[in-house]
């Protein structure tokens, strides 16, 4: 199945080439799954408002079937883009602020070490040194609040940047509080329709199982993702090439959102803090474009996820004053993905795949197809 290649193109886009565009996108794609004896992939590219979608490989060794344009994979940490979105559009509602401290909404926080930070500090991994992960003995929610609580920080707010799934996680659960709203009722019912996302859950329907891949671990095991704490607002959302691929564009071009969302999507571009070779943003992370892939591949890599890393404030929080590259990678045990955009050229792509590829990887591959599609 690894030489299936499939392109789904708009009829009313007849350029660039679709010949091109297909051997461009299988000679990044057909590599990187041979290396890494990935089973599957689709990617997504979004070129002036039309929509390229190409299949490689199955969904699931048993019974081989076929990745297609309706195979859903998880999505890992792009989900953080959507809880930013979220957060942003309570904000638009005027039902929170990001300058809000986390016991405003939350009152079993107030007056801790954490109520010193503020919701852009959590969106931002910013509020002083949240691990990575919750530790493996919190198990529900009472025991995420009883480690907030006790929580001590290992810098003031907005000093360093340190990656975390708990950090997005409480904005995330706050999120939900400030709109009195489950949180992935409030994804599914209001968020993602309103984004024009069809076949895009946290929690996949009987209906749609069918088309959910099987992800497969450093073994070769079947595996999906397991359920945690705060597992939906930080990497719980399951989506198609195509539907991402909306996502992207509504990023590239919100003008048809309706206010409070566009104000919401148009929110998450406004770069808060540099942080090495990036800025960044609420879920997003951007770079002047063009950008080399080695500052791309530096701003991806491993010291940025497992490290902590001086931020520097900027003095202003705006949209980019120049053309930007915007990106998020996302892993699971058995998943990996990366999508990017630069609104200036209209052009974004979506990888998926059912196995965790190392990210350099993925990042090296989407570069190659960017660099032919929208060259700088």
């Amino acid at each position: 199945m690894l030489g299936a290649l499939a392109s789904t193109v708009s009829p009313a886009f007849a350029q660039p080439d679709a010949r091109h565009l297909s051997t461009t996108v299988g000679n990044a794609i057909r590599p990187l799954m041979a290396k890494h004896d990935v089973p599957g992939m689709a990617v997504g590219l979004t070129l002036a408002g039309r929509q390229h979608t190409f299949q490689f490989g199955v969904a699931s060794r048993e019974p081989g079937a076929a990745v297609t344009a309706e195979t859903l994979f998880e999505v890992g940490s792009v989900s953080k883009t959507f809880t930013a979105t979220l957060a942003a559009y309570a904000q638009s509602l005027g039902k929170l602020s990001l300058t809000d401290s986390p016991g405003r909404t939350l009152p079993a926080l107030r007056g801790c070490a954490i109520d010193a930070a503020s919701l852009l500090h959590l969106a931002t991994y910013t509020a002083g040194g949240l691990p990575l992960q919750f530790p493996d003995d919190i198990a529900d929610e009472a025991a995420a609040l009883r480690f907030y609580r006790a929580w001590r920080p290992a810098a003031r707010p907005g000093q360093q940047r340190r990656y975390s799934n708990p950090s997005i996680g409480l904005l995330g659960y706050i999120t939900g509080l400030a709109m009195q709203r489950n949180f992935s009722e409030l994804a599914e019912r209001e968020l993602f329709p309103a984004l024009g996302l069809q076949r895009t859950f946290i929690r996949v329907p009987a209906s749609h199982m069918g088309a959910y891949a099987w992800g497969y671990d450093k073994d070769n095991r079947p595996i999906r993702v397991n359920p945690g704490v705060f597992d939906a607002l930080a990497y719980g959302v399951k989506s198609t090439a195509a539907d991402l691929l909306t996502f992207l564009e509504a990023n590239i071009d919100p003008s048809r959102l309706e206010p409070a969302m566009r104000s919401a999507v148009e929110a998450t571009h406004a770069g808060h803090f540099r942080v090495g070779p990036m800025v960044q943003g609420l879920g997003w992370e951007q770079y002047p474009f063009p950008v080399s892939l080695e500052h791309l591949q530096a701003g991806n890599a491993s010291s940025m996820l497992l490290q902590p890393n001086a931020a520097h404030a900027l003095a202003r929080a705006d949209a980019p004053h120049g053309p930007a590259l915007f990106n998020k990678t996302g892993s699971t045990n058995g998943f990996g993905a990366y999508a990017a955009f630069v609104p200036s050229r209209r052009v974004g792509i979506v990888l998926l795949a059912n196995k965790n590829v190392p990210i350099p990887a993925r990042i090296e591959a989407a570069y190659a197809v960017l660099r032919e599609v929208a060259p700088g």
